[in-house]
């Protein structure tokens, strides 16, 4: 085939990603369960690059009291020295329960909602990633937010300081102690809110990149899909760069959301938790006591640091994983 025509069919495949160009019928019939595969592995794989740095991030956005007096490479010392090194992977347990249904669920529902807007509200070009992403994000979200409340109670515990042993007693203690079920949705409004953006944003800004690149300069940036030599995909380390820089973007613009939403999530674990009870009075207690830099914006440095290999290391894992199970 032609470079124009295998251009013409990465662009196809770009504004339709997910759509099965395999013949056989079985097949096609477990299609679902290969992207569902794809997308969580490509969620575990870049969590775990980046657990460490994720653990720090609680700490300091909670202002826990035995590291808020340190910066970020501070406390990414201090952590091994006080609690051990596994210490710097506290929650990651929970994370990964969490973590292979949210990628799965996001990145298989991003594929479906494009589909959807492109096919039956007729809606397309840039605008349609920017909101298909936003509902895929909401949506793991959404059935996944139990697990990541957990998860967040687990990470910020210090060693000797243990309120929880472990995830099921976690679980077990929220339901009984903090409402019922609506102790494990702590604040979603600000989780979903800020999700909105930040997976809008993220699959936007990859997307956008990734079929410029491939219309604009296909032999530098591209080579044949493994699984489709038809379709032209993103080099490795072009696919790293494309994944960095869209986690950058959508973690600036959302991130005084994400501050929020991990205080609302801690509850009672926290002193201050009754002036933590909604978005608008997080924000606004945040902002009294610490400013923007050191409270709506704490940590961020770390972020960047973690969100660009993160989202990397994600976009690359599930573009390899669709090559490896067929999915172009």
């Amino acid at each position: 085939m032609s470079l124009d025509n295998r251009i013409m069919a990465t662009e196809a495949s770009v504004s339709s990603p997910g759509r099965p160009q395999i013949p056989n019928p079985a097949q096609r019939d477990y299609y679902w369960v290969r992207s569902f595969v794809a997308g969580g592995v490509a969620g575990c794989c870049a969590k775990s690059t980046i657990a460490p740095l994720d653990r720090v991030k609680i700490l300091l956005q909670a202002h826990n009291p035995h590291y808020k007096h340190l910066g970020v490479f501070a406390t990414l010392k201090a952590v091994p020295k006080k609690e051990g090194f596994l210490g710097l992977y506290k929650g990651n347990g929970a994370m990964m329960v969490r973590i292979f249904p949210y990628g799965a669920i996001q990145f298989m529902a991003f594929d479906n909602y494009k589909k959807f807007l492109s096919k039956r509200l007729g809606i397309s070009g840039h605008i349609h990633r920017l909101m298909a992403g936003s509902m895929a994000g909401m949506t793991a979200v959404i059935c996944t937010y139990p697990l990541d409340v957990v998860r967040a109670r687990l990470a910020f515990q210090v060693t000797g300081y243990h309120r929880y042993t472990g995830i099921a007693n976690a679980f077990q203690t929220i339901y009984l102690k903090e409402g019922g079920f609506s102790g494990f949705y702590r604040g979603l409004t600000p989780t979903i809110i800020g999700m909105a953006p930040y997976a809008g944003f993220s699959f936007f800004t990859f997307g956008t990149l990734k079929s410029m690149g491939l219309a604009h300069a296909p032999e530098l940036v591209g080579r044949p899909s493994l699984d489709n030599p038809d379709v032209l995909v993103l080099k490795p380390h072009v696919n790293l760069l494309c994944g960095g820089i869209a986690g950058a973007i959508a973690q600036t613009i959302s991130y005084p959301l994400d501050v929020a939403r991990r205080r609302m999530q801690l509850g009672s674990a926290l002193p201050d938790s009754e002036k933590c009870c909604t978005l608008t009075k997080t924000l606004k207690h945040v902002y009294h006591q610490h400013g923007v830099k050191k409270g709506l914006y704490r940590g961020l440095s770390l972020n960047y640091i973690r969100c660009i290999p993160s989202q990397a290391v994600a976009f690359t894992t599930y573009e390899f994983m669709k090559q490896a199970l067929h999915l172009n």
